[in-house]
């Protein structure tokens, strides 16, 4: 599947340049947004996932030059977020280039544009920014299953973990192990077992919500996070993800490997005082029950006590 297209926001507060930038930077590609003043700007680039801007130097409400300032510590506060700045102004002096560089512009075109030379520019951009999500996914998706990486998938859990806290909301969290994959690597070798650990992934992302995260733990074993999950809901999610596995075999140099799953989880909410750290390793315990009682199935511990006591 082709990459999404890139995400720009052209800013400028003379409508018919904007008008006629947002017909051409389209025809050229792109994910247009418009804004007709700083204040609209800034909004558009605090809400969205926009990796590129085309800003207008002067504007009403906040010029582009602070734009790009706070653009710049926006990006220094969230990892692997970066957004190529190019600033559009009458401005041609050798001194307002460097202000507008050191402010954190990428680039600089002046006006009167040409259309060629503007093109190349955001092409330019487009490379970086291409590149740029190259290295994301690299430091972020784990190689083999396509999942996050476990640096990744416990980044999203403590994330969670602490909006639990702040909005008085449920996670789950489900750990997920294949059953007998070590037989598996025995008897047909690690490509075989690889080739198992793919199949599974891409059945079980199929099955969980967009918003929901799921990423590689460790060998075999898969954590997934469910935001807004009560104990109910999660048990029904990982009965259904057992079922998805189970349906049918995986085909390797023409060996029929029959799949399942085991799965052990919980769900919290601010009330436990259990770090992030406790309540995986509760899920681990359960998980270790749940195969011990026959495997392809899931145990949900149904309540967690408040104080480091462990599960009830």
């Amino acid at each position: 599947m082709a990459d999404k297209p890139i995400g720009i926001l052209i800013a400028e507060d003379d409508r018919i340049s904007a008008r006629i930038l947002d017909h051409h930077v389209k025809k050229w590609g792109f994910e247009t947004r418009l804004a007709f003043d700083g204040l609209e700007a800034w909004n558009l680039l605090t809400t969205e996932a926009l990796e590129m801007a085309l800003l207008d130097w002067v504007m009403p409400g906040i010029n582009g030059l602070e734009l790009c300032r706070r653009l710049r510590q926006k990006n220094e506060l969230k990892e692997f977020e970066y957004t190529y700045i190019i600033l559009l102004t009458a401005k041609d002096e050798r001194q307002d280039l460097i202000e507008g560089l050191n402010a954190g512009a990428d680039d600089y075109v002046t006006k009167p544009f040409d259309l060629f030379e503007l093109k190349a520019r955001l092409n330019a951009g487009r490379r970086i920014v291409e590149l740029y999500r190259l290295l994301k996914k690299q430091a972020t998706i784990d190689s083999l299953t396509g999942l996050l990486n476990r640096r990744r998938i416990l980044e999203e859990a403590e994330k969670e973990y602490h909006r639990a806290k702040r909005e008085n909301r449920p996670v789950g969290l489900l750990l997920i192990d294949i059953d007998d994959f070590k037989k598996v690597n025995d008897s047909f070798g690690h490509l075989a077992g690889d080739a198992l650990l793919t199949e599974v992934a891409t059945r079980l992302k199929k099955r969980v919500r967009n918003y929901d995260q799921i990423g590689r733990y460790g060998g075999d074993e898969i954590l997934a996070v469910f935001p807004g999950c009560e104990t109910y809901e999660l048990k029904r999610i990982a009965d259904r993800l057992c079922l998805a596995v189970k349906e049918k075999p995986v085909y390797f140099d023409q060996h029929e490997l029959i799949v399942s799953i085991s799965a052990g989880g919980l769900s919290f909410n601010h009330l436990s005082s259990l770090s992030l750290r406790e309540l995986i390793a509760l899920c681990d315990r359960a998980l270790y029950q749940a195969k011990k009682r026959g495997r392809n199935r899931s145990l949900i511990i149904e309540s967690i006590v408040l104080n480091k006591g462990g599960q009830s």
